[in-house]
């Protein structure tokens, strides 16, 4: 490995070797603790299920800038076809390899190495910084953040301004910032028919022939146009299951489907218009539903302008508001009345086989939290 001055880079590497795969934290938070805590944060550690979750503060007074991560990451699948392993860090040609270097631990070695810095130059600043991390954003997503701000809202303790170090950008750091998130809605549907002899058709009933109108006039279906901040409803079809062997009509076909949904709709109203659909063709159907996250969106306002403004000064770049990708934890950050912004690295390697970052990009990451934390606590 060879030797750095990036305070950053040496961090993630750290974290990288610890082998966090969901809910695991391997140690990661300590490790970012035992940074934290010289620079007067209070740590909090709160573990829920298997999941281990860390609230750590400077400050008692508000307004709060909180930054908000994850230390688990997806499994790395078959090792071999890495590179290098992917638990053992490796700088080469400027990328910094390794499960997590994108998505999350290059941000959390940046959330550190900020606040670091910020503390030692400002260490009367207004307010209060915290991080919320947690070891289960990638897995199930029970009992990770949404228990921590279930914890902090009992004891009316907010977040006003929450920087989520979710690899948003497309091609140079900081070109995209995440300022709010489609929702998520799963849908989980049964068709019931008869099971029978294939040659014997008019002696059973086939769910697979009869949910299949159904399931083309939901493809087709027009959701909504989106609006100016996210991009229309879409519909998707995740998994279609039936049959036990060749010769045998099938006597059920499991159907799963998901909704990415904008503010034009609510899960309520999705709900409503499948069952509308279903019904059409006359079904014998089981649905069950499961809602991952509404729809939340960060207007312009003190915080995105910050970030905006922390980018430009690092570096001359003006960057873009997007609401598209997957979810996030700021799901359940936001419905507190946080102002939520996802801003990471660039993801084109994230959950791939030798996942990595550019090595220069943490510490404009971290040169950029620390921007963020001039232009809202300073």
């Amino acid at each position: 490995m060879p030797t750095t001055d990036s305070a950053t880079l040496e961090l993630a590497i750290e974290l990288i070797r610890r082998r966090s795969v969901t809910p695991d934290d391997a140690g990661c938070q300590a490790l970012m603790m035992s940074r934290l805590a010289p620079l007067g944060f209070r740590g909090e550690s709160l573990r829920f299920g298997e999941t281990d979750n860390l609230w750590a503060r400077r400050g008692s007074d508000g307004p709060v800038l909180a930054f908000a991560g994850h230390t688990d990451v997806v499994p790395p699948g078959p090792e071999q076809n890495w590179t290098h392993p992917p638990f053992d860090p490796v700088v080469r040609d400027g990328y910094l390899y390794g499960r997590g270097a994108a998505d999350m631990k290059g941000s959390l070695a940046a959330f550190v190495t900020a606040c670091e810095r910020f503390v030692r130059n400002h260490p009367g600043h207004r307010g209060s910084i915290a991080l919320l991390i947690t070891s289960d954003e990638e897995g199930p997503a029970q009992d990770g953040t949404v228990k921590v701000v279930e914890t902090l809202e009992a004891r009316n303790e907010k977040i006003d301004w929450c920087l989520i170090g979710e690899p948003s950008s497309s091609h140079e750091v900081g070109d995209v910032i995440k300022n709010g998130r489609r929702g998520s809605l799963h849908g989980y549907l049964t068709v019931h028919g008869v099971q029978g002899h294939v040659a014997y058709p008019h002696l059973a009933e086939n769910p697979v022939h009869r949910v299949a109108p159904a399931l083309d006039a939901l493809a087709r279906e027009f959701w909504d146009n989106g609006n100016d901040f996210f991009p229309p409803t879409t519909f998707q079809i995740t998994r279609v299951e039936a049959g036990t062997g060749s010769n045998i009509i099938p006597g059920e076909c499991l159907v799963h489907f998901n909704f990415r949904y904008c503010t034009e709709n609510t899960a309520e109203s999705l709900e409503e218009r499948v069952v509308a659909i279903l019904d059409r063709f006359d079904l014998k159907y089981d649905l069950q539903w499961h809602l991952s996250g509404r729809p939340f969106l960060t207007d312009r306002g003190a915080l995105v302008s910050a970030t905006q403004d922390a980018i430009r000064t690092v570096t001359g770049r003006e960057t873009q508001l997007s609401t598209s990708g997957g979810t996030s934890d700021g799901r359940f950050i936001a419905p507190t009345g946080a102002q939520v912004v996802e801003l990471g690295p660039v993801n084109a390697t994230i959950h791939k086989i030798d996942e990595c970052v550019k090595v220069d990009d943490l510490e404009t990451l971290s040169r950029i939290y620390e921007q963020i934390l001039v232009e809202l606590l300073a």
